[in-house]
């Protein structure tokens, strides 16, 4: 079976919301902007994900928000594992995945984001805000696609992208 994994970044937050600390901090005109464009280009090259888990920060919630205009059935699981997360908390929840599930969404942050997704490809990418990198691999469970270079990089999505 072929696996799917889409690692995207939040897109971008305002500095300047009065926000009493980073979790907080929500998305800023920019961000309410991208993040549908994100999730209609998700729609239409038929990556709509079984499974969209996302760190419980506001911008990523808010985040999910845009993106589910285009993906209104699928309702995320918001973990705190994933605020600010590093390759192991992203390998933890890969692996946890139930493995009849197709294609996965993971939403959050960098600098540990851009680092999974580089070291499941063992391709150097760069994740900026609202960008997603789209990734696959035939590994029969999700744990056995944990390793470095395991994955192929489909295509890194933008706001700009077509």
């Amino acid at each position: 079976m072929k696996r799917r994994l889409i690692v995207m970044r939040h897109a971008k937050s305002s500095w300047s919301s009065g926000a009493q600390g980073d979790h907080e901090r929500p998305l800023n005109e920019r961000g309410r902007h991208d993040a549908p464009v994100l999730g209609a280009l998700i729609a239409k090259r038929g990556w709509v994900p079984d499974r969209v888990i996302s760190s419980d920060s506001m911008r990523t919630r808010e985040t999910w928000d845009g993106l589910m205009e285009a993906m209104p059935s699928i309702e995320p699981r918001f973990t705190p594992s994933l605020y600010l997360a590093g390759l192991s908390a992203v390998r933890q929840v890969v692996s946890g995945l139930d493995d009849d599930v197709g294609t996965a969404l993971l939403l959050g942050h960098n600098p540990g984001f851009s680092l999974a997704a580089s070291w499941l490809t063992g391709d150097e990418i760069e994740l900026k805000t609202a960008y997603a990198a789209v990734m696959e691999t035939e590994a029969k469970r999700w744990a056995d696609g944990l390793k470095i270079g395991a994955w192929d990089l489909v295509e890194v999505l933008t706001p700009a992208s077509k």
